[in-house]
């Protein structure tokens, strides 16, 4: 059992440098995934063919996955240690004070903690001093002298020596600062047996939740002392500004106790953010492995299809900048670094989309070939194209589409508006020069977003140019009110997505209105109801459309995509065709060179800030 004299002979300063090993180890295992990942991976694909080298890769990803699981858990342990000793040195400055007091009254303190006292003051019965004595935190109170519990009124204190009362004092403090470090080294010593891996040499999906497991235990003990110190409720300057003026060995200490938090705080640069996340996404592929539900299922494949990705790496190189298990799920990606590139283009999902397969395989595709679009349009200047997940988009039921539209309205949007600002205010105070050309980019419901965002105080922070397609809508009833200028405002509307042709909210009552009414052309009564109730032209079920000439924004050209039904439905027929708004031809080829090389194109040369050379249409 720890005793006073081992707290105070502590060398705490050689407990840091054990620290600072396991942080040495953790680093040069990074370094290791490092080389593995962007060096001996890439090469053996681009130059070796045949079968062997697909056995060498996996081996060497398995050796990748490894090093990660090494750098994780040394990391754990290097700030469990530092955890260890930052209460320890607390510790003994207590005791060093109760020491230092005790020497200073010519007490002593003996080995089990009591202190003796010398005589001291006048015994008014024997006309003598106070005998001297010893003082032990284990005496019971009942048991002490009168003196140091509360007299009864009228007695007299026989033994009124005043140095008992300060030696009990000093006893009592020992005790009280052993018994706290005692406590603390049993946490953390447990704490410490459980930072081991099981024998063998593979990482699997349990390992990493055991990892996750490991650090919430770490956290436990630590008291959340890191987590605590977070500027989560700063803005992202200055969160930004705290960050830059972190230790090298701080910062590696806070990325490995709070990956989920620093990887998803605004104002953390992009490295840091994808850093953070690597591990994160991990961690949250074990425990979505450990759940047995149709929701964990769907994430736990998006999040597999990611790592994938990640793993195998891509041209431009991906960056990891959000990720997270809550809602819908969350995940942002950049293709190509936002902190150094010219031009970064932040892409907003919209209706149905969530973190799963989908996801991760079609909106991550559309970033990329942003990314690629745009180094084509500009090959002078790096682009950063990234899809924003950081919101809980609208889910839409193939069997309700018309009832769900109805009932989604704005709320979503809303919440993803003031996010998807903050995370645009951390791009501008990360970025290295600070003056890239930004441009927010909004599909289907995410338009709605982004317009929000848009007419919100300040606007988009850093944003030049707003680019709309797909859209049901922003609620703004012209492109002047999204605060960037009707010339920087780029709408794209094919003239067969029936989503930017969606009923105003007034038609859509009607709709439904004669849906009640049933039998047959109740929808088509309905239809007729809403459009009477409907005295604004143009508009659409959020407000004007972003397509009209009223709107007043400049209409990129588009293929007219695919007909989903036949050009003679109506409205109502063409809404009742609405099964997935994410994965409708025409709804879904903004951004596809092949499917429609014009409005990618477009779209590419105004991400670049090159909108004076896109080929337009006319208005609605």
């Amino acid at each position: 059992m720890l005793t006073w004299q081992q707290l105070h002979d502590l060398k705490c300063a050689e407990l840091l440098e054990a620290a600072d090993g396991w942080g040495t180890v953790s680093t040069q295992a990074d370094a290791a995934r490092d080389r593995i990942s962007n060096e001996m991976i890439h090469a053996l694909e681009a130059t070796q063919k045949g079968m062997a080298s697909p056995a060498a890769v996996n081996r060497l990803r398995r050796l990748d996955r490894n090093y990660d699981y090494i750098r994780t858990e040394c990391g754990l342990v290097r700030t469990t240690v530092n955890s260890l000793v930052y209460e320890l040195i607390g510790f003994q400055g207590q005791l060093k004070d109760a020491l230092d007091d005790a020497a200073s009254l010519g007490f002593t303190v003996a080995a089990d903690g009591s202190v003796s006292y010398p005589a001291g003051g006048q015994n008014v019965v024997t006309d003598k001093p106070n005998p001297g004595g010893s003082a032990s935190a284990d005496t019971p109170l009942m048991s002490r002298p009168p003196s140091l519990s509360t007299p009864h009124p009228g007695l007299i204190d026989p033994n009124p020596n005043p140095n008992r009362a300060k030696a009990q004092d000093i006893a009592d403090r020992i005790r009280r600062v052993l018994t706290a470090a005692r406590e603390a080294d049993e946490h953390f010593s447990t704490a410490l047996s459980r930072l081991k891996a099981e024998p063998g040499l593979d990482v699997t999906d349990a390992t990493w939740r055991d990892a996750a497991a490991d650090l919430a235990a770490v956290r436990k003990v630590s008291g959340d002392r890191l987590k605590k110190t977070i500027p989560t409720n700063a803005t992202p300057a200055e969160r930004h500004d705290w960050w830059t003026h972190l230790s090298q060995t701080q910062r590696d200490e806070y990325l490995t106790l709070c990956p989920d938090v620093l990887g998803n705080l605004d104002g953390i640069p992009a490295l840091a953010r994808d850093e953070a996340n690597r591990d994160n996404l991990q961690m949250l592929i074990g425990k979505l492995s450990g759940e047995d539900n149709e929701a964990a299922r769907a994430k736990l494949a998006g999040l597999r299809s990611i790592d994938q990705q990640l793993s195998a790496g891509s041209e431009p190189p991906m960056y990891l900048l959000g990720i997270g298990d809550q809602g819908n799920g969350r995940a942002i990606v950049s293709y190509g670094n936002p902190d150094t590139a010219k031009n970064v283009a932040a892409y907003v999902p919209g209706l149905g989309t969530s973190l799963d397969t989908h996801f991760a395989e079609s909106d991550l595709k559309r970033a990329r070939e942003t990314a690629l679009g745009a180094k084509e349009a500009d090959p002078d200047h790096p682009t950063a194209s990234m899809v924003w997940l950081g919101y809980d988009a609208p889910q839409l039921p193939a069997e309700q589409p018309l009832a769900n539209a109805a009932v989604a309205f704005d709320y979503n949007a809303k919440m993803g508006a003031s996010a998807y600002n903050g995370f645009m205010a951390g791009i501008s105070a990360t970025h290295e020069t600070g003056d890239p050309h930004v441009t927010a980019v909004g599909h289907s419901y995410g338009s709605l977003t982004v317009g929000l965002a848009a007419q919100r105080h300040g606007g988009i922070p850093g944003a030049d140019d707003i680019i709309l397609v797909g859209s049901p809508g922003t609620e703004a009833k012209t492109a002047d009110e999204l605060g960037v200028g009707r010339d920087h405002v780029y709408v794209g509307a094919a003239k067969n997505d029936i989503v930017t042709q969606l009923p105003s909210r007034s038609e859509a009552t009607g709709i439904l209105l004669g849906g009640l009414l049933g039998g047959p052309g109740g929808a088509h009564i309905g239809h007729e109801i809403g459009h009477a109730l409907n005295d604004v032209p143009d508009e659409r079920y959020f407000g004007a459309d972003p397509a009209s000439r009223e709107f007043g924004a400049k209409r990129f050209a588009t293929a007219d995509g695919p007909l989903l039904v036949s050009p003679d439905a109506d409205t109502v027929d063409k809404v009742k065709h609405l099964k997935n708004p994410t994965d409708l031809g025409a709804h879904s080829n903004y951004f596809d060179p092949d499917a429609d090389p014009t409005s990618a194109r477009n779209i590419a040369r105004i991400v670049v800030g090159k909108g004076n050379d896109i080929t337009t249409q006319e208005p609605r």
